[in-house]
């Protein structure tokens, strides 16, 4: 499963994990990806994979079931 918004475009960033001692390891931060059924524009109703923030901007319209 792809973990990429499908309106905004955001997606995983890489970076260190830093521990006490200051040694560093590899880690991801996935975006919070959630699968929603969207009403679009032309009234046709679509699952897409959206992020949480761009739910709560109002960015989509949610379809009722």
């Amino acid at each position: 499963m792809s973990k990429i918004c499908e309106i905004c475009g955001k997606k995983p960033t890489c970076g260190n994990q830093v521990s006490h001692s200051g040694k560093r390891s590899s880690r991801w931060w996935y975006p919070n990806i959630q699968r929603v059924r969207v009403k679009l524009p032309n009234g046709q109703v679509k699952r897409m994979k959206v992020c949480t923030r761009c739910i709560k901007a109002g960015k989509i319209q949610k379809a009722v079931s």
